[in-house]
C-alpha cells in the first residue's frame, strides 16, 4: 500500500509540474519539458497525454526546428476551468467568474445592507448563487477575500467588524453549501497573491501592497511565498495608532491609521468640507453633502478643488508614515498602493514618498519603489482565484 501511495503521489507531482511549466511557458514543446524538469521523455508523453484528454492542455502547431522533425507546442487552454472570486472588503459585495489566465468571464455584485453577520453571510450567498448561473466549464473552487483577522490554513474569520463575524467557519459553510473546494483569506493578503500572480510585479520574490480602502492593511510576499503572520495578523498596520488623541478606530481603539487614511475618512471629512464650504466643487457632482461618495471626491479633486486636495496630500502624509516603518521593518523594496484610494494616482504617491524619505534610513528609502497597482478594483477578486490556481492545480 506504501509503495502504491509514492507511486500516486509521484503520479501527481509530475502531473503538477508538466502542467505548471506548460503554464508558465505559454507554449512549448515535450522535449522541452523534459530538459526544464529532469522527466524522462516517456513520462513527459504519457503525462501530456493525460492532460490533453482532460481538456487541460491542447497542441497547438508546430515550433521552430533545430535540424530534424519540428517539435510539437503544448499549450494550457485558458477557459477549459473556471474559478469563483469573491471580494467582501467594500461597501458592496463584488465577484467574478475567472478563467485560468485571470481573465473574468462573467462579474456580479450586491450592495452591503445593514444588518448583523446572518445578514452578511446570506448576501455571500446570494452573490456565489448568482455567479453560479454564469459557469459553462467544469469549477475548479471558491476563492474568498474578506476583511479581518483570517485563518487562511482553517477557513476562519477570527473577527471581522465590518461584517460582524467572530470565529465564523466560512470555509466549512461554503464547501458544505457549494460541494467545492474553498479557500478564505484576508483582503489584503489575497491582493498581494493578485500582485505576484497577475500584476505588474509578477513573480517579484518579495513585494508588499499596501491596501487602503474601507479598511487599511498590507499584504506581504516573502521568498515568493504569502507572510501570514503567527496570528494570522501579518499587515494589519491600518490599526496601529499614528494619532495622538485621535478618533475612535472600529477596533476599539483611538487615532488609528485608518482612521486618517481609509475611504471612509476621506468621504467623512469631504462632506464635512461641504457642508462648511458653499463655493467646494463637491456641490458640482453631489447633490446634497450626505450624497457624497468616493467616487463624488475624486471627481472633485480631479476638478481641482483645493480642500480636498490637502485632505489628500493627509492621507499621503500617514500612509508615509506606514511606508516608513514597513521598510525599515521588512526592507522590501517594492511597495505598491492598491484599494480604492489609490484611484487619487500620483498625487497621492508624492506625500508617501516625501515622507518615507523623511523617516525611513536614507539608502533604503531611496532603494524603495513606491508605485500603484495596476489591477484596479479587481484586484481582491483576482487574488482568491489565484488561490485556486495555487491549491488546486499548483501552478503559482
Amino acid at each position: 500500500m506504501l509503495q502504491k501511495a509514492t507511486h500516486e503521489q509521484t503520479k501527481i507531482h509530475n502531473k503538477n509540474l508538466v502542467l505548471k511549466i506548460i503554464y508558465d511557458h505559454h507554449e512549448v514543446s515535450r522535449a522541452d519539458i523534459a530538459r526544464i524538469t529532469y522527466l524522462t521523455p516517456p513520462t513527459v508523453s504519457t503525462t501530456v497525454a493525460e492532460l490533453i484528454e482532460e481538456g487541460l492542455v491542447e497542441e497547438t502547431g508546430y515550433g521552430p526546428s533545430a535540424g530534424g522533425k519540428p517539435p510539437t507546442l503544448l499549450r494550457v487552454v485558458d477557459d477549459s476551468r473556471h474559478l469563483i472570486g469573491i471580494d467582501l472588503a467594500n461597501s458592496e459585495f463584488r465577484g467574478a467568474v475567472i478563467n485560468l489566465r485571470g481573465q473574468m468571464i462573467h462579474q456580479a455584485n450586491v450592495p452591503v445592507t445593514p444588518g448583523n453577520g446572518q445578514t452578511a453571510l446570506e448576501l455571500v450567498y446570494q452573490l456565489i448563487d448568482r455567479l453560479m448561473t454564469a459557469i459553462s466549464r467544469p469549477l475548479l473552487g471558491i476563492g474568498v477575500g474578506t476583511p479581518g483577522l483570517v485563518d487562511a490554513q482553517r477557513g476562519v474569520v477570527r473577527k471581522a467588524v465590518n461584517l460582524d463575524w467572530q470565529d465564523l467557519s466560512l470555509r466549512g459553510l461554503l464547501e458544505t453549501r457549494y460541494n467545492l473546494p474553498v479557500f478564505v483569506a484576508n483582503d489584503s493578503h489575497v491582493a498581494a497573491v493578485a500582485e505576484y500572480v497577475f500584476g505588474q510585479e509578477r513573480k517579484t520574490p518579495n513585494l508588499i501592497i499596501l491596501k487602503v480602502g474601507r479598511g487599511v492593511s498590507a499584504g506581504i510576499v516573502l521568498n515568493g511565498r504569502l507572510h501570514y503572520g503567527d496570528g494570522s495578523g501579518a499587515g494589519e498596520i491600518g490599526h496601529v495608532r499614528v494619532v495622538e488623541q485621535g478618533a475612535l478606530c472600529s477596533c476599539g481603539h483611538y487615532g488609528c491609521l485608518e482612521t486618517v487614511t481609509s475611504s471612509r475618512f476621506i468621504v467623512e471629512r469631504a462632506k464635512a468640507i461641504a457642508q462648511e464650504n458653499p463655493h467646494s466643487l463637491l456641490h458640482q457632482f453631489a447633490p446634497t453633502p450626505e450624497a457624497i461618495t468616493t467616487d463624488v471626491v475624486i471627481q472633485a479633486f480631479e476638478a481641482g478643488d483645493e480642500e480636498v486636495r490637502q485632505v489628500i496630500a493627509e492621507v499621503g502624509h500617514y500612509l508615509g508614515i506606514a511606508v516608513a516603518n514597513l521598510i525599515g521593518t521588512l526592507n522590501i523594496q517594492s511597495i505598491l498602493i492598491g484599494g480604492r484610494v489609490a484611484r487619487f494616482g500620483e498625487p497621492l504617491l508624492e506625500p508617501i514618498r516625501q515622507e518615507m524619505k523623511q523617516r525611513a534610513m536614507g539608502m533604503l528609502a531611496d532603494e524603495t519603489q513606491v508605485s500603484l497597482s495596476r489591477l484596479g478594483q479587481e484586484i481582491v477578486i483576482l487574488g482568491a482565484a489565484a488561490l485556486i490556481l495555487t491549491h488546486e492545480l499548483s501552478l503559482i
